[in-house]
């Protein structure tokens, strides 16, 4: 027993560092998840309520990634530890087996041989570079069984992480929402001819031929001098965090082009303004499903379509990183994330928001003005 209690003294401090990365990952995706709970809290209070709590359903999305990301690091190292653990089966019950006969037996019981002296000679000096060699396997699997341990509680904090950190997400949207149709003093621009625009969207059989539409019908006011929108081109951030799916002007799986580019991200992730503009069109269209035409300035127009819920009005003045809508989707639950941890997929989905520029009714590249080496 001193041998065992000793060797775990031993071995304590290598777990921690075996373990090392996925509980950092851990406990960096909880302070974000504490932070995000704190800010939503003064959120409710705050003066600006929608720009406080746009921040903090970014916040909570911040962090049930990493929440995601450190589960997913915790499961793929507790699976390569269990695997090598049963290649090893058969070497570990011998080593026990060892390493209990040795504990029973005093040393010098150990040493004796019934060829005499010189046997028992022979067999110290063998005991003298077996015992080394047993007790470094011996901790070798202790450090393992430790870490195992280690991950399990990992994964376990980290399922009560995700359910508080889903509740406080679909809380902050509910109080988005609620902030949204609160507002009763907005900046609002309007076209000279709104009738014209209606128009225009009742008989477009295309995105292309509204968007381009659009551009001919001018505001009735001017937001006066502000930044030039070609000064951001390449600095840009997307509207959504995501990734990227289909480059501009390339095929999708039916063989159609857009001149557009497909960002996948999160159900329910929040959408916001990439740019200070006025919103030239709010709504249904064809089946884009739901699209906000951004106009940064004039000749220039940003669309954005796909979205499953709408934040923004007709001839809304907004500025960057103003909510205007969020993607569809169902909420997830910790099972999905579970299994989404130790099968590499599973059953949450990814949404699709499609992202097109326009320049006096062409389409540009928008590779070209959004900074999408971040995604």
């Amino acid at each position: 027993m001193v041998f065992a209690t000793a060797m775990l003294c031993f071995i304590a401090p290598v777990v921690v560092i075996a373990a090392e990365t996925p509980m950092r990952m851990a406990q960096d995706a909880a302070i974000e998840l504490k932070a995000a709970a704190a800010t939503l809290q003064k959120a409710k209070k705050s003066n600006d309520r929608v720009a406080a709590l746009s921040q903090t359903v970014r916040a909570y999305e911040s962090g049930l990634q990493a929440v995601r990301q450190s589960l997913r690091a915790a499961t793929i190292r507790k699976q390569a530890l269990q695997l090598e653990l049963t290649s090893q089966r058969a070497q570990i019950s011998r080593l026990l087996g060892v390493l209990q006969t040795i504990e029973r037996a005093s040393t010098p019981m150990l040493m004796i041989h019934p060829a005499g002296p010189v046997g028992t000679a022979r067999s110290g000096m063998v005991m003298s570079e077996v015992a080394p060699m047993l007790q470094q396997r011996a901790e070798d699997l202790q450090i393992r069984l430790e870490e195992l341990l280690v991950l399990n509680i990992l994964q376990k904090d980290a399922e009560k992480e995700l359910e508080g950190g889903l509740t406080g997400a679909k809380d902050a949207r509910i109080a988005l929402s609620a902030a949204i149709n609160d507002r009763t003093e907005l900046p609002l621009r309007y076209a000279a001819d709104p009738v014209h625009t209606q128009i225009l969207m009742d008989n477009s059989k295309t995105l292309d031929s509204f968007a381009t539409g659009l551009t001919d019908i001018p505001l009735d006011d001017d937001l006066g001098e502000q930044k030039p929108f070609t000064t951001t081109k390449g600095q840009l951030p997307l509207p959504t965090d995501g990734v990227l799916l289909r480059d501009f002007n390339e095929a999708d799986a039916a063989g159609i082009k857009r001149p557009g580019i497909v960002i996948t991200a999160r159900p329910l992730s929040l959408v916001t303004a990439p740019a200070p503009a006025t919103i030239r069109f709010a709504g249904s269209f064809l089946d884009y499903g739901k699209v906000v035409i951004l106009e940064p300035e004039p000749g220039y127009l940003i669309v954005i379509a796909g979205l499953h819920q709408i934040y923004g009005v007709f001839g809304q003045i907004v500025n960057i990183g103003d909510p205007i809508g969020l993607l569809g989707g169902k909420q997830p639950q910790v099972q999905d994330f579970l299994i989404e941890a130790s099968e590499g997929g599973g059953t949450i989905g990814q949404e699709s928001l499609y992202i097109e520029i326009r320049n006096n009714g062409k389409p540009v590249n928008p590779t070209d003005w959004f900074a999408l080496s971040n995604i």
